[in-house]
């Protein structure tokens, strides 16, 4: 659980001014303040928290420290969707191509995975040639083009964030609502939008384990774009299971494949669907939720979605007939009868680390190849000798144990709603 220092709302005290604010930011950019004096603030707001007027001039300011995109008026909406991440979640695979075939700007800005966390661009670097790292006008020429990219932040967008998230990263001051906040949003200002999408995750497979927390950081989150004049919604979505059955690299991107083609597992193709019918609406391109929902279904039914996403791997680098190759599969099956009670997801993500998918630090090489296929979900009876799960990996022993013991069962098991609550600027 986080402090709750953490969650908490500003401590009572003078409030920053913009000018303090601007000079914080100034001095991270020129080097003026040194690394203990941005630890030390970046510790300050972790104490005493800030007001929605102090991270929206926090976020402002770091997002001026860098370049935005500019983009022609030729009637199509600049959008865009983050996550704050969860095993599994491969989502954004899936929007962009999908969005951009409804009609939409996409240039996603993604970020690459840490620990727990997975990376949209780790994914899409299981694709063999595919480029995730583009210059501003390069992004600004493909999205013109195709209508979507997806993409690393160039040293040209949000440079302060990039020094304090390191400085925040070695001295435990990542778990903070505004500095998360003015991170995450920054960077997302910084691609021009009208529309704003986000999925946060709570459970414990998320970095907020309880709705209540999750629910503090996309209220901030939405607060911070209505602040800025952009559309937002945040939904808050569970992670107390993988999404999909596939975790790992080049598994996940054969899922969203299979989405993109009209397949793939309900609970995913759901939130999919449902994450693009209100970033269409927010965006303004459809009347109502069934408008919405028409434009996706048709855009996935007919394959141009799918032609959308070919479009975009060949931009980056790729090719159209692009290969996938999966480790050698090994299966945990079941020892005793039972339904699924509980599934520790964060586990399943530390299992994945050990297996070569995810890093335990920055610089670790990935072994795209290898992941996991979840054959049960939470509630699912279960039988002796069913399968649990499959492993891709050369060396499954280095996770079996965990992920084994990462499934629990009881004599009974509730499926929790994989969409809760919906904060909006859209009414």
């Amino acid at each position: 659980m986080l402090p709750a220092a953490v969650i908490s709302r500003k401590r009572d005290g003078e409030e920053l001014t913009g000018e303090q604010i601007a000079a914080f930011v100034d001095g991270i950019c020129t080097g003026e303040w040194s690394d203990s004096q941005v630890a030390a603030m970046a510790m300050a707001v972790v104490c005493r928290g800030m007001t929605d007027q102090e991270v929206s001039l926090l976020t402002e300011q770091m997002l001026n420290s860098g370049a935005r995109l500019q983009w022609a008026d030729d009637g199509r909406p600049v959008v865009d969707k983050h996550s704050t991440g969860g095993t599994g979640d491969k989502t954004s695979l899936i929007l962009a191509p999908l969005l951009a075939d409804c009609g939409c700007r996409v240039p996603m800005i993604s970020g690459r995975g840490l620990g727990p966390t997975g990376g949209t661009l780790d994914k899409l670097e299981a694709i063999p040639g595919f480029r995730t790292q583009l210059s501003a006008s390069e992004m600004q020429e493909q999205v013109d083009r195709i209508g979507c990219v997806i993409a690393s932040a160039s040293s040209e967008i949000a440079p302060a964030d990039r020094r304090l998230y390191t400085i925040r990263d070695v001295t435990g001051t990542v778990p903070s609502v505004p500095l998360i906040t003015a991170s995450i949003m920054s960077k997302k200002l910084a691609e021009s939008p009208q529309a704003l999408m986000l999925d946060v995750k709570w459970g414990n497979g998320a970095f907020m384990k309880t709705p209540e927390d999750a629910q503090y950081l996309a209220r901030s989150l939405v607060e911070t774009g209505r602040r800025s004049g952009v559309s937002t919604t945040a939904f808050l979505t569970d992670m107390n299971q993988p999404l999909g059955q596939y975790c790992g690299n080049a598994c996940e991107v054969l899922e969203a494949i299979e989405i993109l083609q009209g397949r793939g597992p309900e609970d995913l193709r759901l939130l999919t669907i449902e994450l693009a019918i209100e970033t269409i609406l927010l965006a303004g391109l459809a009347d109502g939720h069934e408008a919405a929902e028409s434009l996706v279904s048709d855009s996935l039914a007919s394959g141009r979605a799918w032609e959308k996403f070919l479009d975009m791997v060949e931009a980056q680098g790729g090719s159209r007939e692009f290969e996938l190759k999966l480790a050698a599969a090994t299966e945990i099956r079941a020892e005793c009868a039972g339904v699924i009670s509980a599934i520790d997801t964060e586990a399943i993500a530390f299992g994945l680390i050990e297996l070569g998918a995810g890093r335990r630090q920055t610089g670790d090489q990935l072994d795209h190849s290898s992941g996991i296929r979840m054959h049960v979900r939470l509630g699912d009876a279960i039988a002796p000798g069913q399968p649990l799960m499959t492993i891709f990996s050369d060396r499954p022993e280095a996770a079996r144990d965990r992920l084994r013991s990462s499934i629990r069962t009881d004599d009974s098991g509730i499926a929790p709603a994989l969409i809760g609550t919906r904060i909006s600027t859209r009414q």
